[in-house]
């Protein structure tokens, strides 16, 4: 009996789970860590965080699913990797620590053939000083829980305004190597789309403070999109004028230097520092790996050989820091398996991307003005199947050396739909496709990517895709009959 261990149950590491259990059956065992007992799909915090949708509607328990599919669930996060066991037993192992309530503050140790590190992001808020919600001076909507509170937050603001006090509201990011540009981009659109319904805009002053050095960069380095003439209109335009016709006012290529209460202080790549009074702001943090260790048989610690500086884990990606002129598609992972361990891989967020697809910059004082490469959503899912598929393929050929399966995001198409106001009548949505995610260049000269694959509409009946891919998404990942026909 072959053991499948997999860290963290978010997209890519659920995914992996179910499909691991599905193509192995009863035959192997597959196991589950996670420090969340509750499943979150996360692309519907923005609509926790504006009060459309309560959490509950986001959420479900983890372990009913996993004991009906027939997968072990630990609630503990992992501390430790021992990729070559230990000094009384050669098996690979993962050290954890309990976060069940039940078990919380005890570890096990726990033998593995083969590992999906799927563990997604450590959320960074003390990198900027001040920012984030436990303690800061700032809002989230990166966890229900934080969108929730953030919806209360917004609720307060709409009643003040209602009563004659003008306010001002701050959405975006919180530092300068933020990624999830999209995230911020979909909530200050649902904010101001709930001003208007709350008949308050004119009492509101909306500003959007980004990373990106132009709108609608996302971390991707902005797109080009086909427009039906057969003319070519860049994400900047296409942003910008959404922006314009809402009256919200943009502040870009920024570094947030700390957010004070009632102010957030920031340097803009050019070199100008300025600041912006608000009543409520909603800033996204950078992302880090999760604090692991890594060991080898001795217990000596090698964690720079498993894991980049970052704290995401090092696959199959070229990692030779090369300036950011000399990259090409080819330096992006295929197959996401570790180069020094074949039976370790990293999926979604966990995996260190080879280098920036935005190019990035500094200001004239070093601070980072360099919108990170998003892997979340779409790509990660597909990640975390095509991982499965891989060792689930070497476990029943017996030959754990067996090809594995490739899913590039320089190959990899993506759509995203980003949501610019709730309401089954009232609503929008940005609908973007684009193909690869990463641009190719050598496939694609002009702009790195097809451009009958990269699209963007705007519209009411993006609405309703994004509302039927929620009920969906979530069907799937209750592993609910026919759960397995739902595309990644």
């Amino acid at each position: 009996m072959a053991r499948v261990l997999i860290l963290g149950a978010g997209v890519a590491g659920h995914t992996a789970a179910q499909y691991s259990k599905k193509l192995l059956g009863k035959g192997h065992s597959v196991t589950v860590v996670s420090p969340n007992s509750q499943w979150n799909w996360i692309p519907s915090n923005i609509w926790v965080g504006v009060g459309k949708m309560g959490k509950k509607q986001v959420i479900f328990p983890l372990a009913p699913v996993y004991r009906r599919i027939g997968v072990d669930f630990h609630q503990a996060k992992a501390v430790a990797i021992r990729p070559e066991g230990d000094e009384a037993d050669s098996t690979p192992a993962v050290d954890i620590e309990y976060t069940d309530p039940g078990r919380a503050g005890q570890t096990e140790r726990l033998r593995y053939d083969f590992l999906i590190n799927a563990t997604g992001p450590q959320l960074k808020f003390d990198m900027t000083e001040g920012l984030g919600p436990d303690g800061g001076n700032s809002l989230s909507v990166c966890t229900y829980q934080h969108a929730h509170d953030t919806s209360e937050k917004l609720k307060d603001c709409i009643q003040k305004m209602r009563e004659g006090t003008r306010q001002t509201l701050v959405i975006g990011t919180g530092h300068g190597a933020c990624t999830c540009e999209g995230a911020a981009f979909e909530y200050v659109f649902n904010v101001e789309h709930e001003l208007r319904d709350a008949g308050v805009r004119e009492m509101a002053d909306v500003y959007y403070l980004t990373n990106e050095t132009e709108l609608g960069d996302f971390g991707v380095g902005g797109m080009n999109f086909a427009q039906k003439d057969g003319s070519t209109v860049t994400s900047a335009q296409w942003m910008g004028q959404m922006f314009a016709d809402r009256g919200i006012k943009v502040i870009d290529s920024a570094h947030v230097l700390r957010v004070d209460p009632g102010v957030v202080h920031f340097e803009q790549l050019d070199g100008s520092v300025g600041s912006q009074a608000f009543d409520f702001a909603m800033l996204l943090p950078p992302f880090r790996g999760v604090d692991m260790k890594a060991y080898d048989r001795s217990g000596a610690d090698i964690s720079d050989v498993l894991f980049a500086p970052s704290g995401f884990m090092k696959v199959d990606a070229d990692y030779s820091q090369k300036p950011f002129e000399e990259w090409t598609a080819e330096d992006w992972p295929k197959t996401y398996e570790s180069p020094a361990y074949p039976n370790v891989f990293a999926a979604g967020i966990a995996f260190a991307p080879p280098h920036a697809i935005s190019r990035p910059q500094q200001t004239p004082t070093g601070n980072p003005i360099a919108p990170a490469p998003p892997r979340t959503g779409m790509p990660a899912g597909v990640q975390g199947r095509t991982v499965a598929e891989t060792i689930a393929e070497r476990i029943k050929s017996g030959d754990w050396s067996h090809k594995a399966k490739e899913a590039s995001m320089a190959d990899m198409g993506a759509a995203c739909i980003a949501s610019v106001g709730a309401g089954m009548l009232s609503g929008s949505a940005a609908t973007i496709t684009m193909g690869p995610i990463v641009p190719n260049y050598a496939q694609y000269p002009e702009t790195g990517r097809d451009q009958e694959l990269t699209q963007g509409e705007l519209g009411l009946a993006g609405h309703w895709i994004k509302r039927l891919l929620h009920t969906m998404f979530i069907y799937k990942a209750k592993g609910l009959p026919g759960w397995s026909l739902i595309p990644e």
